[in-house]
């Protein structure tokens, strides 16, 4: 059975500033691509989430919480995208998935989601210079330096490649996240969350350039390996209790 891999939506609004949930076509089609089965995430808040201001958010209320439970509980993976802005419904799911060890992979935005963890929401604007916001339509922006002793590192196998990139706003240190990757510039390219499970954020998309990067193939691959894996464990899990109920 292939993995299901829960896929975060974002927020924006058309050009008839209607406000939309929405996800980017190639993020879909690379889990299918990568032997996953998307499942989507949306708030289960009746809140508009582009218009209103981080300020003014509702905070969830047990019920809601329960419900993205029920949904994390049954994911093997979740990919966490990029987007515009995130809230405390993101940081909740952020939380749930770090105490619960799914495997997960965030993306730019998403990535930046990993640096405001238990802390308060900051980013800064990336250094006066276009490499960091070459669009999506260029595969290749700049180079990035990894970590040695990363599991980012044993994933790629290399000290240093060239990533894409497209964002305006950059990622802070975070005390229980461990920087694992920096371009030239000092901007934080990818963050750990220490431990066993796969929890890994970048700040470029190897899920957009999938089809013929080797590094974005390796990475991808490898969360879905763990998720597959945690598939197998849920499984299991989900046996035992049968067992248990019978007896």
């Amino acid at each position: 059975m292939k993995p299901l891999i829960g896929i975060m939506m974002r927020c924006e609004e058309t050009a008839e500033k209607t406000s939309i949930q929405y996800a980017m076509e190639f993020v879909r089609t690379t889990v299918i691509k990568a032997q996953g089965e998307p499942f989507f995430l949306t708030p289960p808040q009746n809140l508009d989430y582009y218009k209103t201001k981080y300020a003014d958010y509702i905070p969830l209320t047990a019920e809601e919480k329960e419900t993205i439970n029920f949904w994390l509980d049954s994911i093997n993976g979740l990919l966490i995208p990029g987007g515009t802005k995130f809230t405390d419904y993101d940081r909740y799911i952020l939380e749930q998935a770090v105490k619960k060890e799914i495997p997960t992979l965030a993306v730019c935005l998403g990535m930046q989601l990993m640096s405001c963890f238990k802390e308060e929401v900051k980013l800064y604007d990336v250094p006066s210079t276009d490499i960091h916001n070459a669009g999506l339509t260029k595969k290749y922006a700049h180079k990035v330096k990894l970590d040695k002793t990363s599991k980012l590192y044993e994933i790629i196998g290399e000290e240093e490649i060239w990533v894409n990139s497209f964002h305006k706003k950059c990622a802070f240190e975070n005390e229980i996240y461990k920087t694992v990757a920096s371009s030239e510039d000092g901007v934080i390219e990818a963050l750990e969350y220490p431990g066993e499970f796969f929890h890994i954020g970048v700040q470029w998309h190897p899920e957009k350039i999938y089809d013929d990067d080797i590094y974005a193939q390796r990475l991808i691959d490898a969360f879905m390996k763990e998720s597959a894996q945690r598939t197998t464990k849920l499984s299991q899990l989900r046996n035992k209790k049968e067992q248990e109920l019978h007896h």
